[in-house]
């Protein structure tokens, strides 16, 4: 979704599933309670899964001499689920909302005296429309950030450190041509300087908001992207950027991998003072979504010269700097 060249994949083929791990109560609850279902890694369908981050390509120690990159390797943090929502007007700060289900996983376990330092990290994608969508990827620690990392450094900067530093790999697994054109097949880009992004920092979270609206060009090549949704299957790692060679490697913060979703799985949720969360699923959300598309009310031929349309109009909004992508 951010107007960027693709980089060449040096990822490899046939990696493992979702890294082993022992699950906490509270997590394992937040990660199959979300209206976007967990399913397999390599052929769940509308849903959401972990992709390794063997299959994610990032600045290597020797980056700034060699400008190589190689396979990440494991998250920092773990997934904790992924909401799928909608609504009458754009969701911020959903981890400060009363009924967000993965915060209140989180307290009912606290309230029993367990997971104390646990710390949660969201990425909240907004897109916009007739009616709103976001799609909020939840990550979490359960143990305290190491004050010397660069995570570290990013949870406790200012924003203008953060916008400097939030970067989004886009890698896509399945999908047809004109995604893979418009999106790059393999792409990264960092969200704060190409979007406005707005940091929420509570006690025990930092919730990230994505404003796709906020560009053109970005909001054009992701709603052409939801055209073709259920034949996408994308893979997205968060990553704070290695600026200085004291920083390398880079390392994922987390990553998700979203298989052919269904416009039809959101969750519609009231805006915040409107009345409380309500769960529903009905086929009328993707159509309110694609009524706002161009290529919806035409032929295939005018669709398809609209799709190419937004294809250049992505290539010629790409930074010529190829250091910016990666």
């Amino acid at each position: 979704m951010c107007p960027v060249e693709p980089t060449k994949d040096g990822n490899v083929d046939g990696a493992k599933g979702e890294e082993e791990e022992e699950v906490s109560e509270w997590r394992s609850a937040a990660i199959n309670g979300g209206s976007l279902r967990r399913v397999d890694l390599h052929g769940g369908k509308n849903g959401w899964a972990s992709p390794p981050g063997s299959l994610f390509s990032l600045r290597s120690r020797n980056y700034f001499s060699r400008r190589q990159k190689a396979p990440s390797g494991g998250w920092l943090l773990r997934p904790a689920g992924v909401d799928w929502l909608r609504s009458p007007g754009r969701l911020d700060n959903v981890l400060g909302r009363s009924d967000n289900r993965v915060m209140g996983s989180l307290r009912r376990a606290q309230s029993l005296g367990r997971s104390m330092k646990a710390f949660l990290f969201a990425v909240n994608l907004q897109i916009p429309g007739r009616e709103c969508h976001s799609a909020v990827f939840y990550f979490a620690a359960e143990e305290p950030i190491p004050p010397s990392s660069l995570l570290y450094r990013f949870v406790h900067g200012d924003d203008a450190f953060r916008n400097s530093r939030f970067k989004i790999v886009n890698r896509i697994v399945k999908g047809p041509w004109i995604v893979k054109a418009a999106v790059g097949n393999y792409a990264a880009c960092l969200l704060g300087r190409a979007l406005r992004c707005e940091y929420h920092r509570g006690e025990n979270y930092l919730e990230i908001d994505v404003d796709i609206g906020s560009s053109a060009i970005a909001n054009a090549v992701l709603h052409l992207a939801l055209g073709y949704v259920t034949a996408v299957t994308i893979d997205m790692g968060f990553v704070v950027e290695a600026q200085e060679e004291e920083e390398l490697p880079e390392r994922l913060i987390g990553a998700v991998r979203v298989a052919q979703m269904e416009m039809s799985s959101a969750s519609f949720v009231e805006t915040r003072g409107s009345g409380a969360a309500a769960a529903t699923t009905t086929a009328e959300v993707g159509k309110c979504v694609f009524r706002g598309l161009s290529s919806s009310k035409v032929t295939d031929h005018q669709s398809h010269r609209h799709d190419e349309m937004m294809v250049s109009a992505s290539r010629s909004s790409a930074s010529g700097d190829p250091e910016e992508d990666g």
